[in-house]
């Protein structure tokens, strides 16, 4: 399939012009004619910050009807001001779904894969891109960003537990090191590895980025830890929802065994409140076409707010990001922060 290439539509994030005069052409110096002066090059920074948020009422519903009025924003405790602001249900998206097939997941396994199929039906339209990710003992690239569904569900359908698939796995994608744990070998679970994949590869796209972890958040053996599985979402403007299916019986089971791992939810609510996204949880088969439901509609109903930090610097530190709505009974759901771009 060919690539797809797409044109800008909205500020990139710490996106750079520069600006360069055109000298005229030279001439042989002559006393009639001497040689033009140096013509000054001017460089234009625009430093613009990107982040999209999803409001709800009291009674959970969302709202999305608010204009940029209605919005305060602050980096590290500083007002800023917003200067670009839309509702962006139309603007590209760039999604990657990332499939538990682990043994925790035999159970749930061909229950996910229906609903993540019609998922991408509906969420990615033909301006969008989606890719597919499964881990259990390597984190592997089952199909790049693609628009086509058809490749998309069979990504999906070929999912098998414990499988490798035919993909590329993170021995393919540098990972940082050391790794955090000289037993990382033996885990067969590595949900924090397929988000470090996924974020390095949207890192490149624009628009709007979300990635979908569809598993329980039980992590054995990943090679990077959370925090820099948060670095990479963070640096990618990637927004993380996580949607976990549990099989209550297995999951007693497992955890009885190996009760020093199991931090699953606590690590799902991780990764999504820090990135703007939020943790469904699903008891009942019947209910799972329901929360992938809720994710398409907060997808479809994001707003878009663009800012100039008051402060310049672009040290490579992490700036925390603050938004509220002045009618303090809604509640906004965005990533905590960003990291400045070095220069």
């Amino acid at each position: 399939m060919k690539n797809i290439v797409r044109k800008p539509t909205i500020p990139l994030i710490l996106a750079e012009s520069f600006l360069s005069a055109i000298s005229l052409s030279a001439q042989g110096p002559s006393s009639d004619n001497p040689p033009p002066l140096p013509t000054p090059t001017l460089r234009v920074t625009t430093n613009v910050v990107n982040v999209y948020a999803v409001v709800r009422d009291k009674q959970k519903r969302l709202i999305p009807s608010l204009k940029r009025e209605d919005f305060v924003l602050e980096e590290d405790g500083q007002p800023q001001e917003i200067r670009y602001f839309s509702k962006e249900t139309d603007t590209p998206l760039s999604l990657a779904v990332l499939i538990d097939t682990s043994p925790s997941q035999e159970r749930t396994l061909h229950i996910e894969q229906e609903n993540a199929k019609s998922f991408v039906r509906e969420v990615v339209r033909p301006k969008d891109l989606a890719m597919i990710l499964h881990f259990d003992l390597e984190a592997e690239m089952v199909h790049h960003l693609t628009a086509d569904h058809g490749l998309l569900e069979g990504a999906i359908d070929e999912l098998v537990i414990s499988g490798y698939g035919r993909g590329e796995s993170s021995a393919h994608f540098p990972m940082p090191g050391p790794f955090p744990s000289p037993t990382w070998n033996l885990g067969y679970t590595h949900p924090l590895d397929a988000v470090y994949m996924a974020s390095k590869e949207l890192g490149g796209e624009i628009g709007r980025k979300a990635i979908l972890l569809i598993g329980d958040g039980v992590d054995i053996g990943s090679k990077v830890d959370v925090t820099t599985a948060l670095e990479a979402a963070h640096k990618a403007d990637a927004i993380i929802y996580c949607l976990t299916v549990l099989d209550d019986k297995l999951h007693t089971d497992f955890c009885r065994k190996r009760r020093e791992y199991y931090h699953g939810l606590s690590l799902l609510r991780k990764l999504s409140d820090d990135t703007g996204g939020r943790v469904i949880s699903v008891r009942r088969a019947r209910d799972t076409a329901k929360s992938f439901q809720e994710i398409a509609e907060e997808l479809r109903t994001q707003y878009f707010l663009g800012y100039s930090p008051s402060n310049p610097l672009r040290d490579g530190s992490f700036r925390q990001i603050r938004i509220q709505v002045r009618d303090r009974s809604c509640q906004v759901q965005a990533r905590r922060g960003y990291y400045s771009v070095a220069e």
